[in-house]
């Protein structure tokens, strides 16, 4: 360790060390801090890595093995013997994964000149050239003062807890704790049916899991695009997945080794029991020890660190990414945040255009947005035309299997302008990709209509409906007529 360096990066996460290896591909000194430790071992890529993103995927992809095997095989003629899921084996696959990534993080890190210091990073003092850094090591817990020329805070998030249903880790846990049962629980409770609770519940109930969702909310998928929204609940009932909306847990408590759950919709209070309860109501904005008295940074009164369009914060020199400041918490935002950040260090002129950031929720089918829904899209004040194609009369999707969901496209009627594009389809996180480059690229529908899509792809269905907003669909038999 040195004692000053030209940027100091706290928080080793996609966003942190993201900007770290960027960084020192521009020359720079560079150290990141970064204390979590995984399964006893130090480990870098933050919650997305370890307890997040990719070993929520690595269960999702088995258990959707799983159910395909016993359930989906027989229609395309394979026939095959007793099923069973060997779930510690799916668990150890999941370690397997993480193992891999992180360590690639910490390799990727030492080729690029980057010095990992495992343990707490302090903002000090975020003014003047040298800003002052607090390094607590994790080894030992000693304390040294470190300065760099730059900063950036990226320490990201953990899950809110409700005091309604107090995490025990044993019977009542958290999305972290939801992804290391080491049987399938006969019951499930989930609180919450967001990206997370509707990923987790997806996964046990494939396995075998009654799973039960509650959710405060009056309608699912609040935030979603209402038609998308209307179909992916409809599918994921088909599936199983009991969604109470509109439904509140009041009170959640273990007795007998089982979690009594009231819950509450309207006047009626109801008790039922479970084998185990998943709490997954949303994240917060992670600042433990982040910042010392004396600081000088501005929070906002959400608690997040107070951010221009360019993630600089009210002090020169200092910046903050990811789940730290407003807007969505995903990774993929925390990662370009964090690129343009060092890059405008660097005296470059990036800029993240925070009006492409694409959502996606790993269902089956997954249901995925990028822009404007069609109601933001009103509200804001535009003439909204739509487009909608279904996947039932795609021959791809029909060929696969996978033919249910469908493509939506919503546009500016007066200019032509693609204002968003939504999906509930296989695949769909990728789909809505085509829909952000088209809007980066400032394209019309009628761009989109004149380019020739793949025989036979799921994608031709983004082609059908951009073809659809105009009453011009060739599959689908529309009433409105071409102009």
């Amino acid at each position: 360790m040195k004692d000053s360096y030209d940027l100091i990066v706290i928080g080793g996460g996609p966003g942190g060390y993201e900007a770290a290896i960027r960084a020192g591909q521009l020359g720079m000194s560079v150290a990141c801090i970064e204390k979590r430790v995984y399964k006893g071992e130090p480990a870098l890529g933050g919650t997305c890595l370890n307890v997040g993103c990719i070993p929520s995927k690595a269960l999702l992809d088995s258990s959707h093995r799983y159910e395909a095997t016993k359930h989906e095989l027989a229609e395309h003629g394979i026939s095959t013997g007793d099923v069973a899921i060997d779930v510690p084996q799916m668990i150890e696959r999941k370690e397997a994964i993480v193992k891999q990534l992180t360590g690639g993080v910490a390799m990727l890190l030492k080729g690029n000149g980057v010095e990992w210091l495992q343990g707490w990073g302090t903002l000090l003092d975020g003014k003047g050239d040298g800003k002052k850094v607090k390094f607590t090591a994790l080894e030992d817990e000693s304390e040294t003062t470190i300065t760099a020329k730059y900063v950036i805070l990226a320490t990201g998030s953990v899950p809110i807890a409700i005091p309604v249903a107090k995490v025990d880790e044993a019977y009542i846990v958290d999305s972290t704790g939801a992804l290391d049962f080491t049987e399938v629980p006969k019951r499930l409770g989930i609180i919450g049916a967001g990206v997370i609770g509707l990923e987790l519940g997806s996964v046990w109930r494939r396995l075998g899991s009654e799973v039960v969702i509650f959710e405060a909310l009056p309608e699912l998928l609040a935030v979603a695009d209402k038609d998308i929204a209307k179909e992916a609940g409809k599918l994921l009932k088909k599936q199983g997945l009991d969604i109470r909306v509109d439904t509140k847990v009041t009170n959640a408590e273990v007795k007998d080794g089982q979690v009594v759950v009231t819950s509450q919709k309207g006047d009626a209070s109801t008790d039922e029991t479970f084998d185990k309860l998943i709490v997954c109501v949303g994240r917060r904005a992670y600042a433990e020890k982040l910042l010392g008295d004396n600081s000088g940074i501005q929070l906002t009164e959400r608690g997040l660190v107070e951010v221009d369009e360019q993630c600089k914060t009210n002090l020169d020199g200092v910046y903050a990414i990811g789940d730290l400041v407003r807007g969505p918490m995903l990774a993929h935002k925390a990662m370009e945040e964090g690129m343009m950040a060092v890059e405008r260090i660097h005296g470059e002129k990036p800029q993240v255009n925070y009006d492409t950031i694409i959502n996606v929720i790993y269902t089956h089918p997954e249901i995925a947005w990028v822009g404007l829904t069609e109601q933001q899209a009103a509200e804001q004040g535009y003439e909204v035309k739509t487009g909608s194609f279904n996947l039932a009369a795609n021959g791809r999707a029909l060929a696969q299997s996978e033919a249910q969901g469908s493509i939506k496209v919503v546009a500016d009627a007066k200019t032509d302008r693609l204002l968003g594009m939504h999906a509930v389809s296989v695949g769909a996180g990728d789909i809505v990709h085509q829909g952000m480059i088209a809007m980066e690229f400032v394209s019309s529908i009628e761009d989109l209509q004149l380019m020739t899509f793949a025989h036979p792809t799921i994608s031709e269905a983004v082609h059908e409906a951009a073809l659809s907003a105009d009453g011009r669909a060739i599959h689908a038999i529309q009433r409105k007529k071409r102009k």
